[in-house]
Parts: structure tokens; C-alpha cells; sequence
């Protein structure tokens, strides 16, 4: 049993260990990144890392789900600032982008999609705290909008879906591509919410 101290010590290095492996993750790679490197930057311990983490797949875990339901929290951001739904998808559209399109974002992608070939645990616990978590949100967004008599042209699991899915395919693609071929500007992401808001009836 640790003290208050000890804990609140601990709680410390354990946020300095994760965002000195975030940051070398995103420069060099998960599989180039030695944990001597992770402990170097943060000024902590190896004896520290494997009390915390117990192996540098634990810090990769950490790091990976630290933010994984801040695709829900941002549901529950625009909806909490109130408007007509089409005013919050377009607001919860920025959020996505802004998230979806981060270099860290998508750096970190590129390393669970390449861990998740091996790991079907691991990919498994990503998809469930990432996108199953924000598809929830979303669909209770469109339920709420349904049951105080909003006309939308489909049913609130299918829109969700839809919805989400024109930010997942981005960062897949962009991860993927590196870029390269489709040039992500605020036109291109004012026409395919539109589109969306159309095609839904919620305009």
C-alpha cells in the first residue's frame, strides 16, 4: 500500500514516462524507441518504468489508451453547447478533423495498426475504447435528436455510422498514405458535411 506522497509520486512519473514515449513513438517509431531512451527523457528509472508499466508494451498500452475516449468527449462537447443539430455536427466536424488529422493522432495510428496484426487483444481493446466508445455517443446524439421529433432520413445507429466513418476512413488513409493524393482542405470538409447533413434530412 502506497502513502498519499508515494502515490502522488508515482502519479507523476507516470505522466512524464508516457509523454516522453508519446513524443519518441512519434519521432522515430514505436519499434526504434529503447526504453533506456523513454527513461532518458523523462528522467525517471527503468526500475520505475517496469513497477508502472511492467515492459515497454505496457508504456505503448498507456500511451495508446491515455486519450482513447476523447472521440466521446468531444460528442458530449458540441452537444452541451446546444444549437440545431446541423450547427453541431458542424461544430463536432471541426473537432473531428482537428483530432482525427493531428500528426500525433495519426503517427500513433500507423503503430497500432501495425501492432494490431499480431495482437488481436490489443486490437480489440483499441477499437472498443476508440471507436466503439464514440459510435456510442454519436448514435445517443442522433437518438436524442429523433425522440425530440428532429426528421432525419435514417435511423440514428446508421447515421452515427455514416458520420463517424467519413473521419475514420481520413485517418486510415492518411496514416496509410502519408498524405499523399487527397488534400484535406476546409472546403473539401464543409462539402462532405454538408453532403451529410443533406442526405440525413437535418438540415
Amino acid at each position: 500500500m502506497f502513502s498519499a506522497a508515494e502515490s502522488c509520486r508515482l502519479n507523476r512519473r507516470r505522466r512524464a514516462l508516457i509523454a516522453a514515449a508519446r513524443e519518441l513513438f512519434v519521432e522515430q517509431g514505436y519499434e526504434k524507441t529503447a526504453l533506456s531512451e523513454i527513461v532518458e527523457r523523462s528522467g525517471g528509472s527503468l526500475a520505475t518504468v517496469y513497477k508502472l508499466f511492467g515492459n515497454k508494451e505496457g508504456i505503448l498500452e498507456a500511451v495508446v489508451f491515455e486519450k482513447a475516449s476523447s472521440g466521446a468527449a468531444m460528442v458530449d462537447e458540441a452537444a452541451r453547447r446546444g444549437g440545431a443539430p446541423a450547427e453541431i455536427l458542424w461544430r463536432l466536424s471541426e473537432s473531428f478533423r482537428s483530432h482525427f488529422l493531428d500528426p500525433e493522432t495519426v503517427a500513433l495510428v500507423r503503430i497500432v495498426i501495425a501492432r494490431s496484426i499480431n495482437d488481436r487483444a490489443f486490437a480489440r481493446q483499441f477499437f472498443e475504447q476508440t471507436a466503439t466508445r464514440t459510435l456510442d455517443a454519436l448514435t445517443e446524439l442522433f437518438r436524442s435528436w429523433k425522440a425530440s421529433g428532429a426528421e432525419m432520413s435514417g435511423e440514428p445507429e446508421v447515421l452515427a455510422e455514416l458520420f463517424l466513418g467519413l473521419f475514420v476512413s481520413d485517418v486510415h488513409t492518411e496514416a496509410i498514405s502519408h498524405g499523399m493524393g487527397i488534400l484535406r482542405t476546409s472546403e473539401r470538409l464543409r462539402a462532405r458535411t454538408n453532403f451529410f447533413i443533406a442526405g440525413a434530412g437535418l438540415n
